[in-house]
């Protein structure tokens, strides 16, 4: 077995590091408010935390002139995205090097909803009103005690204005947008208020032809919630609906990607989309205590035609949380103790299908406990932390023969200590796992039925606030074992032609690096850069790369506002090359990518003119074949886009 080493190759960062030490040497009158995050399921201070948490807030979304929320987190955050084949402006996110596995392998929360399917489909972020955002929080590395299975990668916390219960002041805002192949993006948000209680209303329309033949799309969305609240109780209810309806132009060889990159290979193929929503919420400050509930309940229809064949189903889901948290002291010492309970349940029904029959039914359901204390030791301020879940899973689909299921579990111990007033050193070891999905189970080798994925992970990072920025840096490890994958040379139900196993033993490790600094009152920097290793360590891909994993990833940003009511928007995303195969014999060529925004600011009015892939690079992030050594079944990305928006605000 050949051992990786962890050793950063500066490739990718020189550029992004001259950015942070021209932060850390800039002068600034300014201090940042404190930045608190609710990725813990509690808000809690960042900067106190035993592993790194990413924050993108509405003004970030707004100035960078993302559409979507995976849009933001790839341009802001540097984090690959790969086109998602359903349409409709959605891209797979992978945080920590998954590949094609990386949705099963990393949580989206929206407001307390969990977006996970428990089949291969993926979670939809564009489906989320991005005016409705109020804070994007990416949680590196594994959640598995707050948030359970699937949890390796990071969580994806999502938190609407209504979802934080800020901002209870009447309002509206209005925004249209209209671009290149035939953009037109239609979006409104309100407020109605009077003493505790608030409605908010979310809206919008996006309709484009696409950048190819055969991928034109509608989507649109609506969602409402209502609360009261007073100085200690906060309870409402939610609910939404999103509609997706998108051509699918299929995948292209080498020669025609070459030629047209462009056209389709299929010019009648659909997917559509439709999903609803409802919840209620409660929660609840009785003095040191902080209590917690959300009960949600999901549907989605999915209908196609899709490799020549219909196909059709629908999903019913539900997720139920309680949590509690207290704050308090034990003798000298601080002290944080938080418990909940979570539990879930997903089921889907194929109501057309040429190869499976009608009413075959998949189930997944969970239930958990998690407990996780903190403590902070007098003087030095260093706090300790260690967390422990209990989750009992099972899943089934009704043309496999195995079912899957047991009880497992995760742990967590990290622990945070200041070095001097503005730098924090953390670490943290633990396990996470994940059991296969309800897809993955019923296609494996006969007679061989999948065992648990687990993971030992550790990272370690130093974060260092500026008077007008931070700094962080982080390195971690993954080591997993029984990964859970499909590969194209395994004894499948139809022969070798490829099969969901238990993949030998593989390492996930990296370092990772981002600032953000306010440079002086006009202009704001930030940077995002990572080094990552996904190898097999062990079996048939010893010393191979993971399938649709870049080793390096460069994100740069500028933000500059020349005079009152005038904004210059600049970034540059550079990704590195990828192989779409286990034996890495092709390849997916590196690609850098150029958006700039400028905004004008009249009265209550914003006018903006925009453009993404400024320089029109050919370049695509998706592939899955390769034939003697040259890549095919190739989804090509966009090029030049450009987009006029007016914003309005009441």
């Amino acid at each position: 077995m050949k051992t990786a080493t962890f050793r950063a190759r500066p490739v990718a960062l020189p550029l992004a590091l001259a950015v942070c030490l021209t932060a850390l040497s800039a002068h600034s009158q300014t201090e940042l408010k404190e930045v608190k995050v609710t990725a813990t399921r509690f808000a809690e201070p960042a900067s106190a935390l035993a592993f790194g948490v990413s924050v993108i807030t509405a003004e970030d979304i707004q100035a960078s002139g993302a559409t979507s929320v995976n849009e933001a987190v790839i341009k802001l955050l540097g984090v690959p995205g790969r086109l998602d084949t359903s349409g409709g402006n959605n891209y797979a996110l992978d945080l920590r090097g998954f590949g094609a596995t990386a949705d099963s392998n990393q949580v989206v929360i929206v407001d307390g909803l969990r977006l996970n399917e428990a089949d291969l489909s993926g979670t939809g972020l564009a489906s989320i009103p991005i005016e409705s955002v109020y804070r994007i929080e990416v949680l590196r590395g594994s959640g598995a005690v707050l948030y359970g299975e699937g949890a390796t990668g990071g969580v994806i916390v999502v938190t609407t204005k209504a979802g934080i219960g800020v901002q209870r002041v009447n309002s509206a805002q209005l925004y249209g947008g209209a671009g290149s192949n035939g953009l037109q993006d239609l979006r409104a948000t309100a407020v109605v208020a009077s003493g505790g209680f608030s409605v908010d209303v979310s809206a919008d329309d996006r309709r484009s032809d696409g950048h190819r033949e055969n991928f034109a799309s509608t989507s649109r969305g609506l969602a409402a919630s209502a609360q009261w609240s007073n100085d200690w109780l906060r309870i409402g209810a939610r609910a939404g609906r999103a509609s997706l309806e998108s051509g699918l132009p299929g995948a292209l060889t080498a020669a025609q990607y070459a030629q047209n990159p462009y056209q389709a290979n299929s010019t009648t193929e659909f997917g559509n989309t439709r999903k609803q929503n409802s919840g209620l919420f409660v929660e609840a400050n009785l003095g040191q205590w902080q209590l917690a509930a959300d009960a949600n309940r999901r549907d989605k229809k999915y209908d196609s035609l899709s490799f020549g064949s219909p196909y059709a189903y629908s999903v019913d889901a539900a997720n139920y949380s309680l949590r509690a948290r207290h704050e308090g002291k034990l003798g000298a010492l601080g002290n944080i103790f938080t418990v909940g309970y979570d539990r879930s349940s997903w089921e889907r029904t194929i109501t057309q299908s040429a190869f499976t029959p009608i009413g075959t039914l998949a189930t997944a359901r969970s239930s958990a406990f998690y407990v996780k204390d903190e403590v902070t030791l007098p003087g030095a301020g260093t706090r300790l932390s260690a967390g422990v879940r209990t989750e009992k899973l099972d899943k089934a689909e009704g043309l496999s023969a195995a079912d899957l299921g047991g009880t497992q579990r995760a742990f967590e111990l990290g622990i945070s200590q200041p070095v001097t007033t503005a730098a924090t050193l953390y670490a943290r070891i633990g396990k996470s796992f994940r059991i296969a999905n309800v897809d993955e189970l019923s296609f494996t080798t006969p007679g061989v039925p999948l065992k648990a994925q687990t993971s030992r992970d550790a990272e370690l990072g130093l974060r260092y606030r500026l008077p007008k920025g931070h700094f962080d840096v982080r390195a971690y490890r993954s080591n997993l074992r029984n990964e859970i994958g499909f590969d194209p040379t395994a004894t499948g139900p139809f022969g070798p032609f490829g099969a969901n196993i238990n993949f030998d033993s593989t390492r996930r490790q990296g370092l990772e690096l981002e600032a953000k600094h306010a440079l002086n009152a006009s202009t704001d920097l930030r940077a995002n850069a990572a080094w990552r290793q996904a190898r097999f360590t062990g079996g048939i891909y010893d010393g191979k790369d993971v399938a649709l994993v870049p080793g390096k990833t460069l994100a740069l940003r500028a933000d500059w506002r020349p005079a009152a009511g005038h904004s210059l928007n600049a970034g540059v995303n550079w990704v590195s090359s990828q192989s779409p195969d286990f034996s890495n014999a092709c390849k997916i060529p590196a690609y850098t990518t150029v958006d700039v925004r400028y905004a004008l600011q009249y009265r209550n009015a914003e006018f903006a003119l925009g453009a993404a892939n400024l320089f029109d690079r050919k370049y695509y992030t998706q592939a899955f074949g390769c034939n003697g050594r040259t890549t095919t079944s190739i989804y090509p990305e966009a090029g030049r886009i450009v987009t006029a928006s007016v914003r309005v605000k009441f």
